[in-house]
This record gives C-alpha cells, sequence and structure tokens, in this order.
C-alpha cells in the first residue's frame, strides 16, 4: 500500500478565525462541534479542542446519511464513553435535528438551574456552532433557522464559504454563533490530512487527485470491497493488496476513460472516484473507526 501523502494546508484567515473563536468562546454558553459522520477522529480539530477546553460540548456526527450507520452508532457509543453527548445528523434535510434541543438542554442542565434561582427564567441558550471546512455548519445553521428564527448562513459546496462570525435566533430560546471553518496548522498524521482531502475539506487545487484516488481506493477495498466491485463492475479481492494506481487504471479502464494507444486517463478516473465517493455513490461509508 502507498505512503500516505503529506497534506498541509493553512490559510491566514484561519489564525484569525482561530483567535475570534477563542475571544467569543465566553459568550457562549455551550459549543456545538459538527463533524463529518464519515470520518469523525480526522474531522475533529485539536486547536478546536484545545481553546474549547472545559466548555461544555455537544458533537454533531453530520453528513450521517453517507456514513455507514453500524460505525456511527459506535462513534455514538465512543463519545458516550468520553461523557460527550453525539447526535447523528444530516443537516441537509434536518433528520436528527429535534435531538439538538434537548440534548443541549441536557449538557446545560445544572447551568439552567442556576440562571433559573436567580431568576434568570427563559434566559437564551447561546450556541458557537464549529468545525471544519465544508462539513456543514451553514446547512445546519440554516436547517435550525427555518424551525423559526431569522436570517440565512451562505452554503455552498466548498471549504471555506463562511468567513466571519455570525448570530442567528433559532426557536425554543436559542441563539447560534457561526463561526467560520478552521484547520490547523500541520497534520502531525498524514493519514488525518488524507482523510480530509477525500472527503473534500481541503481544496483540491493543491492535492495530487491521481495519488489520492488510488490511496482512496485502497482504502475502500480494505474496508468496503463489495461497495467498489459494484460500483465499478471489477472483481479485486482484499487478499490481492493491489497498488493503488494499479486500481485506478483498472476502474478507468471498466470506464472507458481511454487516450491514444489505449492508455487510461488516470486523471479523468481519478475525478471520477473521488467525486463519486463524496456524492455518496459509492454506497454509505466511513472510514474511520472508534
Amino acid at each position: 500500500m502507498a505512503e500516505a501523502q503529506s497534506i498541509q494546508w493553512f490559510p491566514g484567515h484561519m489564525a484569525k478565525t482561530r483567535r475570534k473563536i477563542r475571544e467569543d468562546l465566553k459568550l457562549v454558553d455551550v459549543v456545538a462541534e459538527i463533524l463529518d459522520a464519515r470520518i469523525p477522529q480526522s474531522s475533529s480539530n485539536p486547536v478546536l479542542r484545545d481553546i474549547i477546553q472545559r466548555k461544555p460540548k455537544v458533537v454533531l456526527l453530520n453528513k450521517s446519511d453517507m456514513a455507514d450507520p453500524a460505525q456511527t452508532s459506535r462513534w455514538v457509543n465512543y463519545y458516550a464513553s468520553l461523557g460527550e453527548r453525539a447526535i447523528p445528523l444530516e443537516s441537509k434535510t434536518g433528520k436528527g435535528l429535534n435531538a439538538f434541543y434537548p440534548t443541549v438542554r441536557e449538557v446545560l442542565k445544572e447551568q439552567i438551574l442556576s440562571w433559573e434561582s436567580k431568576g434568570m427564567v427563559g434566559r437564551p441558550i447561546r450556541v458557537m456552532v464549529v468545525g471544519i471546512p465544508n462539513v456543514g455548519k451553514s446547512s445546519f445553521i440554516n436547517q435550525m433557522i427555518r424551525g423559526g428564527g431569522a436570517g440565512k448562513a451562505e452554503v455552498q459546496d466548498r471549504p471555506g464559504v463562511t468567513r466571519q462570525n455570525r448570530w442567528f435566533t433559532v426557536g425554543r430560546g436559542f441563539e447560534l454563533l457561526d463561526t467560520p471553518g478552521v484547520l490547523w496548522p500541520k497534520f502531525e498524521d498524514p493519514v488525518v490530512g488524507e482523510h480530509l482531502a477525500f472527503t473534500g475539506a481541503v481544496r483540491d487545487e493543491i492535492l495530487d487527485m491521481e495519488g489520492l484516488a488510488a490511496r482512496l481506493l485502497e482504502l475502500l477495498l480494505e474496508l468496503y470491497p463489495n461497495a467498489v466491485n459494484a460500483r465499478y463492475k471489477t472483481s479485486f479481492s482484499q487478499e490481492e493488496r493491489l497498488p493503488g494506481h494499479v486500481l485506478l487504471e483498472q476502474v478507468g479502464r471498466k470506464r472507458g476513460m481511454l487516450i491514444s494507444g489505449g492508455e487510461v486517463n488516470t486523471e479523468r478516473a481519478a475525478i471520477t472516484v473521488l467525486d463519486e465517493y463524496r456524492s455518496g455513490k459509492l454506497g454509505r461509508i466511513t472510514l474511520e473507526r472508534p
């Protein structure tokens, strides 16, 4: 199996975002960290964890409709073992959102009782929404707004859209603070950077797309061989341990992606593999295990 690519990306605005999050943390009661349910570990920013520290937190496992449901359940149990509440979420459809309000209230139960004892009945709960780029923060906020708030967060299917912190009032006495997606200066583990690249959290322009697709095929063949073979009409075997570039070439050949001389257009094949994984056409796949 090929070695993981070393992927680094830290635009200057992200350092500013990190400072802003640290400053605004004192304005909120709880943090909602949105993770990608397909890669919960890699999509959890260690810089954010350091910033948040003891602030109450709720984990939202977004894009759970694209993740393996059995693995999502395991991740929920994993976070519970750490004393954290995790909610599977589909922010584009709103599925799972009905658990958000009661979960936050449960996490803040003692704080709410303290407010009420001081006569602060009905005080709005202020939630900071954090996460890496392209993980679905704006889609989540827009779904919350549809339930009884005002305004709209900008949603685009590319990393780095939200550029500033914005407050939104949503139903049932909640206020949400949206923050720009922030990565961290260096991926100590190259596999983390690679997993983020698989899901589109890192801009494709800085990547070796063919190498990335080759690595993805190796991983998919290890974890979900039936999904690969069903999608590409191949007959790959886990036991063969074929290198990724061979897998990519065979996928391209099966799809008829040939150029002059009968060679495979591996660049086109790579873009296809990554697009089909990211869009869920390969099925519900989780790349990381708790």
